[in-house]
């Protein structure tokens, strides 16, 4: 693979509970004039997801009531300072605050995570399928920091369609020597590189990524392949 094409699917409007995510996707991207192919894989932020899945919750915008969304969020609190968090969801991810969006949302609203990103995923690939004839791939990806660096970049929360990671143990790199630990994160390199050519501020959730070496794509999940189990972190 030597090249590799992203472009945001702009256009899109206010999501609400109970959209059809795959209409306003196939919408948008018709008015902008383009069209998918066999191969691609679409994007999408898991807030629009959320909205569209009804997981948006009052918030009066106080401290206490931020604290017990976050708590009942959460599975524990592995560190805190301020009123920063980092905790651990119920879907394994150790992040800030539980992946509760209080920023860029309705009024007196947050956002909670998607239950489960990898069955939205799913649900997503197979409405697609079924409305164009082609078998593409589906990443829900979400902002998040990353441990002892500073930034935040997209990650994949949940994937459909593509291999999460591309276990490389076992092959040779170019000076022909053993691979022994090389697991390349897949679904979070193609949701880093689409952040590039998503705008935060200008309603666009969704892009599509045409290019993709076709071994990447297959069957796997983020909770089974890319969540790392407790027994195998040397810092919780």
């Amino acid at each position: 693979m030597s090249r590799l094409l992203c472009f945001a699917v702009r256009g899109v409007g206010a999501v609400r509970p109970g959209d059809d995510l795959v209409t306003l996707f196939l919408d948008a991207l018709s008015a902008q004039g383009e069209h998918l192919e066999a191969g691609d894989l679409i994007t999408v932020t898991s807030k629009v997801v959320s909205k569209a899945e009804g997981r948006v919750i009052a918030f009066d915008g106080t401290e206490a009531h931020r604290d017990r969304i976050i708590d009942e969020e959460s599975v524990r609190t592995l560190r805190r300072r301020g009123p920063l968090r980092i905790t651990e969801t119920s879907h394994g991810f150790v992040n800030a605050n539980a992946g509760v969006d209080f920023s860029n949302t309705d009024e007196n609203t947050a956002v909670l995570l998607p239950l489960d990103p990898d069955r939205s995923a799913r649900r997503f690939r197979g409405d697609l399928a079924r409305r164009t004839g082609f078998e593409l791939a589906v990443v829900v990806t979400d902002t998040m920091g990353r441990t002892w660096r500073n930034g935040v970049t997209d990650v994949a929360i949940g994937s459909a369609g593509l291999l999460p990671i591309l276990d490389l143990r076992g092959t040779v790199d170019a000076n022909g020597r053993l691979l022994e630990a090389t697991e390349v994160a897949i679904v979070d390199e193609v949701a880093a590189a689409v952040n590039l050519v998503l705008a935060k501020d200008a309603n666009t959730p969704f892009a599509v990524v045409r290019g993709l070496d076709q071994r990447f794509f297959g069957p796997g999940s983020v909770a089974d392949t890319i969540v790392r189990s407790p027994t195998g972190d040397l810092f919780r």
